[in-house]
């Protein structure tokens, strides 16, 4: 093969790269577009902390990609060195060959990934094979590493990514889903054992794995992109840039400890937040979205947010990531002026976005089965002498009052009933969102199964019903899906909803007017909230789910 196809794959039309299909949640591929819309961002920071130097000018700098699979993200930093180096180096054999030896470095994620970046880097799956477009390389594998990893279990999960054993000791005909970059306790001496030597990297860019299913009540997956984050920084490079789901921002099983200290982090320079998984992999349901960050160890200050939806225009703002009194980072540009006007309305300050305890609406909410009563409940079909309804999935059953022990304050008052879990169609995100199921009234002598949480309780329907008027607000969902990283919707998303009183049926103008909206940030949050119908719910009626996206 010549040196001047070094690099045909990428000329292509169409790029191969964008034509591969994913091969499991692990492996999801990233688009050529967006790896270049994440150089791109690179070649600005670099410029703007080096004098206006090019990046893409620089023999000396040196990449990672800790978690290849496509090997995209290498070959477009290749492509764009052989460009940046043309005059330093004059012959296209000598750049190339640098470029690819001292340069560009790749750990892959399985074997058949690590084959196939070598593929799109060395136009070859042998480094050092007679069509590889790199000749200084001796070994088969060259400068993009793989080795089957073992985990390592202790007790029934692996001390280092918490993968179940039942799951994932599979023998050695199957893939272990071990990643190498993070079962060590010593990510330095794992590199410099990988590569021959001690490494210090510029840049690590990537892709990480984002997840592995786990054992436990239903399906569930155990996120596991946060250790490549934290990998990453151990080895201290100049800049850290990764794709990763956006649900950190807010929620997410096992991420408390990440979403602190990401979000306490001064040197994240800019993070470009995606609100549907769709526009960045291209047939990929993830609910909650994905980002990409660029970390710059010598930044210092506020974080450049962009948030990007379809056909929208970008919304761009320079602000800190954690604001005084929140926990999560606030993900809409223009709702945190709407959560600050809220938050000064009802207390009195501007410089915090926290309620005090008796102002705040999650008062009000249940933890999820606060009955005590599981989703398989079914229940007795008729009604007994003292018996309670359960409202359940799929309609009501009815048990007898001695059979449940939680909440007993709460039987014979009137409640709220709201799904545990806001409707949607698939892994789809979609605007304007409903943010909650629709929430119906429970009447006195009534509960609910795991399904159902409640609000509440009242002594009277009419404070009921206007707890449902309330909830049927946009600005009132809106400041849900603030705090709401996900389908579920646990007490905890109610952060930020003030308390009303309950005398009245509660309007979206009279929210507008108390807490002083202008027009344009009505029109915000009717853009990215829809209305919702009450009017079967006021009735006592169990709404039936019209299968919208959220």
């Amino acid at each position: 093969m010549s040196i001047q196809a070094s690099f045909a794959l990428r000329g292509r039309n169409p790029d191969v790269l964008t034509c591969i299909a994913n091969l499991s949640n692990d492996e999801v591929f990233t688009p050529p577009e967006v790896a270049n819309r994440m150089l791109d961002a690179l070649t600005l920071a670099w410029a703007d902390g080096h004098g206006g130097a090019n990046i893409w000018a620089n023999r000396n700098v040196r990449f990672l990609d800790p978690f290849t699979k496509s090997g995209v993200f290498l070959r477009e930093i290749t492509v764009r060195l052989t460009a940046g180096l043309a005059e330093e180096i004059p012959d296209l054999r000598d750049r190339v060959d640098h470029i690819l030896s001292n340069q560009v470095y790749g750990i892959g994620i399985t074997e058949l990934t690590a084959l196939l970046a070598r593929r799109s880097v060395y136009c070859s799956k042998h480094a050092n094979g007679p069509h590889s477009v790199a000749t200084r390389l001796g070994s088969d594998q060259g400068n993009i590493w793989f080795e089957r990893t073992e985990h390592t279990w202790e007790g029934e999960r692996c001390k280092f990514c918490g993968a179940s054993q039942a799951s994932l000791d599979r023998g050695s005909g199957r893939e272990t889903h071990a990643y190498a970059f993070i079962h060590t306790d010593d990510i330095r001496s794992l590199v410099a054992e990988i590569f021959g030597g001690e490494m210090n990297f510029d840049v690590i860019i990537g892709n990480p794995p984002y997840q592995l299913e786990t054992d436990g009540h239903g399906k569930q997956a155990r996120p596991i992109y946060q250790k490549f984050v934290e990998q990453a920084k151990a080895l201290e490079p100049r800049y850290l840039s990764m794709i990763i789901p956006a649900r950190w921002f807010s929620g997410g099983m096992g991420l408390d400890d990440f979403r602190e200290s990401m979000l306490g982090d001064s040197r994240l320079r800019s993070i470009d937040d995606f609100l549907t998984a769709s526009d960045v992999f291209p047939g990929v349901g993830l609910k909650g979205g994905v980002c990409y960050f660029l970390w710059d160890r010598e930044h210092e200050g506020n974080c450049l947010v962009r948030t990007h939806f379809k056909d929208w225009p970008i919304s761009t703002s320079e602000r800190p990531l954690l604001e005084p009194g929140a926990d999560i980072f606030i993900r809409f540009n223009e709702g945190l002026s709407i959560l600050k006007k809220v938050m000064e309305r009802e207390t009195g300050q501007s410089v915090s976005v926290s309620l005090p305890d008796v102002s705040r609406f999650e008062q009000l909410v249940s933890s999820i089965g606060a009955f005590g009563l599981d989703s398989t409940f079914r229940g007795d079909k008729l009604p007994s002498q003292d018996s309670l309804k359960v409202y359940r999935n799929g309609g009501v059953g009815y048990i007898s009052r001695d059979k449940v022990s939680k909440e007993r304050h709460a039987f014979d008052k009137w409640k709220v009933f709201i799904g545990r879990a806001a409707p949607g169609t698939g892994n789809k995100d979609t605007y304007p969102h409903r943010v909650l199921s629709t929430p119906f009234l429970g009447e006195p002598g009534s509960i609910s199964s795991w399904t159902y949480m409640y609000i509440g309780p009242f002594e009277t329907r009419s404070e009921a019903e206007s707890v449902l008027s309330y909830l049927a607000c946009r600005l009132t969902r809106f400041l849900v899906l603030l705090h709401k990283p996900s389908q579920d919707t646990t007490k905890k998303v109610y952060t930020f909803v003030p308390n009303q009183t309950w005398d009245r049926t509660w309007t979206d103008e009279q929210l507008y007017e108390k807490y002083g909206l202008t027009s344009e940030e009505i029109a915000f949050v009717e853009k990215v909230v829809r209305p919702m119908n009450l009017v079967a719910d006021l009735l006592g009626e169990v709404s039936v789910d019209d299968g919208d996206d959220e």
